[in-house]
This record gives C-alpha cells, structure tokens and sequence, in this order.
C-alpha cells in the first residue's frame, strides 16, 4: 500500500462547530475582489509570454513569445473601467469587500490603491504578480512574498495580514508564510465553508477557505454567459447555505475579478445578488480580516485535530 498524502478528507466532518457569527448571523458573506491587472505575465516584464488567462478569448491565437496586444488590452479594461464600476457598486450600498492585491499591478495604478485606502476595504496580499508560485524555487517564492509585503505596506501604509496565492500555493508556500511572520491567515483552499487551523513547524496557523465555485471564472471555465447567469448560481448557493444557517451558520465567499465582472452585462447579476442579500435578515456582510479575527478571539486554537493539512 502506498503512503497516504498529507491531506485531511474528514474536516469537521457530520458536527462542525457553530461559528457564533456576530448577532447570531445565520450566513458570514464576503466580497474579494482580485486586483491582478498589470501584473500578469507580459512581454514587456520579461516573461517570455502574454498571459491571456480569464479574458474573453482563452488561449491565445497569438504564438508564444509574441506579444498579445488583445490579450493586453482585456486586462487593461479590468484596471481602467471594470475596477471603478465594481468600486462604485459596492460604495453606493456602502459595503465592504475585500481585495486580493497583487502587489505590482497596485503600483502602477496608484489611483486605484487610493481608492481602495479611501473606501476602507481591506487587503489580502495576491502575491507580488499574479504568477503561480508552484513554479517557483523556493528562493524565489521566498523573495515575491517579501517584495509584495514591503510593496504593499509602501501603498497602504500598513503590511497586509493575509494572504492567497494564484491558483494554488507551492509545497513551500504555507511554511514560507510563517518563516516570514506577520500573517494572520491564508486563503490557499478550497476545501470547507469554515475556517480551520492547521500545524505548521508545530505551530498552529489559521486557513480561510476560498472559493472557485461561487466565482466569475466561470464565465471563462464554463456556460456561464449573462448577469443572469451568474445571479441565478450564487442566489442559490446563498439560500441553501442560508437555510442551513439556521442550525448550522456558515460563510459564504463571492470571488470577482475585473476584467470579468466589471463588464456591465455581468455587472448587473452582481447589483441583483447584492441587493437580494441585503433584503434578508441576520447575514454578515464582512471583510476577510473579519473573518479571521472573529476566529481567532472566538475559536483559538486549543491543541485538538482540526480540518486541512499542514502540506
């Protein structure tokens, strides 16, 4: 037989533990939006490559190692439309979201980032560039977390406290965290609808799992093709999971990206699921520094098994 990975296929299993939302919220929402643009892989940042993933012609007809202007073009429309109309959505109902930040893209639209510091939403470190850091070597996943988080604290003033890698982390990546210190927690799962704390070099960390399901990559993954679209398939995995608050509260994460989103026939599922949410009673709309805080003060960390692997 061979040796099982180092992985956790039970979680909290058939007794999750009740999150004590606050006000006795029967859901916990939160709002990420993903501040790639401008620092994907380009020809000008010396990769070799145009990235044209989550754009609205995947896989790029141009040949690799040549510049794809349309690819380009697609993510500058994340950055100079599809960011201020989600930033304006989001400000006329007064609520909070969070930002993936990936460090680079930030420093070349500091109007953005004054933006973000203004409406007060709050950031989870997305990486120095929006690049997979399985591909990395160790040494270089260890410079780009250092780089974004001195990045990132130049821009807003303050070092972020979580963290999300694209796509997924490296085998390093988690341990690399903690080696670094200052984070809180990281977003690098996919696997619960709690948080949960894993062991890492005998010591406990905090993950908040995200979500690729309840996301716009859909419009690049699957059918989905209006607002519509998207609306109907998170109303639905709202009121299920609202339902289920009743005796058993969970989270709920909405993942957007701008140069998917931002565009107004999808936009305007956003808008309809919004303002359905905020119809109900006894939801918290919250930012994920929320999440992780509510956690930490009200579930510590206590020794006993908890859901996830270390990896």
């Amino acid at each position: 037989m061979m040796p099982a990975p180092e992985r956790d296929l039970v979680g909290y299993g058939a007794t999750p533990p009740n999150p004590n939302w606050p006000n006795n919220a029967r859901l916990a929402l939160n709002f990420v939006l993903n501040y790639e643009e401008g620092s994907e892989y380009s020809i000008g940042d010396g990769d070799g490559l145009s990235d044209s993933s989550l754009v609205e012609m995947p896989g790029s007809p141009v040949a690799r190692g040549e510049r794809d202007l349309a690819a380009e073009s697609m993510f500058e429309y994340g950055s100079r439309v599809g960011f201020w109309r989600l930033m304006r959505i989001f400000a006329e109902r007064d609520m909070p979201m969070t930002i993936y930040a990936c460090a680079l893209a930030l420093e070349r639209n500091r109007a953005a980032a004054d933006a973000i510091l203004s409406a007060g939403h709050d950031i989870c470190c997305h990486g120095w560039r929006w690049v997979e850091h399985f591909k990395l070597t160790e040494a270089e996943e260890r410079a780009h977390i250092r780089r974004a988080i001195d990045s990132l604290k130049r821009i807003f003033g303050e070092r972020p406290l979580g963290w999300y890698c694209r796509y997924g982390p490296s085998v390093n990546t988690r341990r690399l965290l903690l080696e670094e210190g200052g984070f809180l927690y990281d977003s690098d799962s996919y696997n619960d609808e709690l948080p949960y704390y894993v062991t890492v070099m005998s010591r406990p960390h905090l993950v908040i799992p995200y979500t690729l399901a309840n996301n716009d990559v859909k419009y690049s993954s699957s059918n989905f093709g209006t607002g519509e679209d998207f609306f109907v398939y998170l109303k639905e995995s709202f009121d299920l999971l609202y339902e289920e608050g009743r005796t058993a509260p969970k989270m709920m994460n909405v993942g957007m990206h701008m140069r998917l989103l931002g565009h107004p026939g999808r936009a305007s599922g956003l808008i309809r699921f919004i303002d359905y949410v905020t119809s109900k009673p006894d939801v918290w709309i919250c930012k994920r520094i929320d999440l992780a805080r509510h956690w930490l003060d009200h579930h510590p960390y206590r020794g006993e098994a908890h859901a996830g692997s270390s990896y």
